[in-house]
């Protein structure tokens, strides 16, 4: 496994060893030591799994105590994923990245607990497992207005398409109505 630092302090993506032949493809999607080694020594209590149509946007959602660390992988399908540092001490705080993920590149995506996250779905049915450092906390759940302006997200929804967003998703806050870490 080979972790590669992005522009958020903390952000790694993840990329793994696949074996091919004849029979398919076998990896190994988590291994405690091996994140160890990667500076990683976490623990996670619950696995998240997530089936989104195309153009589906879920997020950007955070958990204001009981903040997650999240690692994101893609099973089927592709995302173009999306973290916002709401860490105020952060030199990073207030910026928003994305990235693709895709099923057949075999990556995970580390989200430090203190971001929000979010994803639009790209492909049809599209399947995100991710695990998570604590446990939902549903009275402590936010959410950052996915469209932002301030957070300058230029998610690749083509023009002609339109994204599919939760009641709950479109009255997130805006960065500068929201709830951040210290």
């Amino acid at each position: 496994m080979r972790a590669v630092p992005l522009e958020l302090a903390g952000v790694l993506k993840l990329e793994q060893q696949a074996w091919r032949d004849d029979r398919g493809v076998f990896l190994e999607t988590w291994n405690r030591r091996a994140l160890a080694q990667l500076g990683l020594d976490v623990d996670f209590v619950q696995d998240n799994l997530s089936l989104s149509r195309q153009w589906v946007v879920r997020g950007l959602h955070y958990q204001i105590k009981q903040p997650q660390g999240k690692l994101v992988r893609v099973l089927t399908g592709e995302i173009y994923d999306v973290l916002v540092d709401l860490r105020r001490s952060s030199s990073t705080f207030g910026r928003a990245i994305g990235v693709h993920l895709a099923a057949a590149a075999h990556e995970a995506l580390w989200v430090p607990p203190g971001f929000a996250h979010g994803f639009v779905a790209l492909a049809p049915d599209t399947r995100v497992s991710y695990k998570v450092t604590d446990y939902w906390a549903p009275e402590f759940e936010r959410t950052l207005l996915w469209n932002d302006p301030q957070l300058g997200i230029d998610w690749p929804i083509p023009a002609n398409a339109v994204p599919i967003v939760s009641a709950k998703d479109a009255a997130g806050a805006p960065l500068e109505r929201a709830d951040c870490y210290e």
